[in-house]
């Protein structure tokens, strides 16, 4: 039995929004396959990740609550991040006391907040996505989408349904790359002696493409595999099972 209907509101992200718009395309392209109406919001701003991160709390607030407004009366909200999910979805209620409105409303927005391929599948019901592309991939779990928000079969759940793909496991798929969001500015040294150890993993695999489902951890690692001259292209996700790999990979200055 095909799935209802539903209204979805898509939070973009910010990364998606200033370097890879095409992101948002294909997943308004996979969410209309399963039969979502997808509006974008012009009142949406950053999650407020990079306040909350670096503690302050009352910036975060301030943000969370424009998000909340923004997003109201949608039936799903739906980001092509894990980290920027995992922000409305499992955060936004630390912000404000149990019993206050603000919890509330947070608490009901975090209901209807979803990963892009995990509602995709878990939600929507998607079984296979009707696209080719020649070639062997791997995969990146990111730690958002991974340990806050359980992303981790749902990606190989339909990359194995798109034709003329072969999907080589990354050693240490789960290990972070060294993004960390804030921490690469913080701990530089550190974020690119990991980012390192990753882009060595992923070459090792000789797949000719690293997929991830979060843009953050995609520019880190397009850029560090850029200043190896590794041959390998980097892309969300999304772009391959939509059927969109048109556009030159991520760190080619494409957007």
């Amino acid at each position: 039995m095909p799935e209802p209907a539903c209204r979805v509101a898509l939070f973009v992200t910010c990364l998606v929004d200033l370097f890879r718009p095409t992101v948002g395309f294909a997943a308004i392209r996979l969410l209309e396959k399963t039969g979502c109406s997808v509006e974008v919001p012009e009142a949406q701003t950053c999650c407020g990740q990079p306040a909350f991160n670096s503690g302050d709390f009352g910036t975060s607030r301030s943000i969370a609550r424009q998000v909340i407004a923004a997003f109201k009366g949608y039936d799903y909200v739906v980001a092509p991040s894990g980290s920027c999910a995992g922000m409305i979805k499992r955060h936004f209620v630390e912000l404000f006391e149990e019993g206050t409105p603000d919890h509330a409303a947070a608490a009901e927005l975090a209901g209807r907040t979803w990963e892009l391929v995990s509602f995709l599948t878990d939600v929507r019901g998607l079984t296979e996505v009707g696209t080719r592309f020649d070639g062997t991939v791997t995969y990146h779990d990111s730690c958002s989408g991974l340990r806050e928000l359980s992303v981790k079969a749902q990606p190989r759940k339909l990359l194995a349904t798109v034709e003329g793909l072969s999907l080589e496991e990354l050693p240490g798929a789960e290990v972070c790359c060294g993004f960390g969001g804030t921490f690469c500015v913080k701990y530089p040294e550190v974020s690119t002696k990991i980012a390192d150890e990753k882009a060595s993993d992923i070459e090792a695999t000789r797949a000719g493409m690293l997929l991830a489902g979060d843009m953050g951890c995609l520019l880190n690692m397009a850029g560090r595999l850029k200043r190896r001259n590794a041959a390998v292209e980097v892309r969300h996700v999304a772009e391959v099972l939509a059927g969109m790999t048109d556009q030159p990979p991520i760190g080619d200055g494409a957007r």
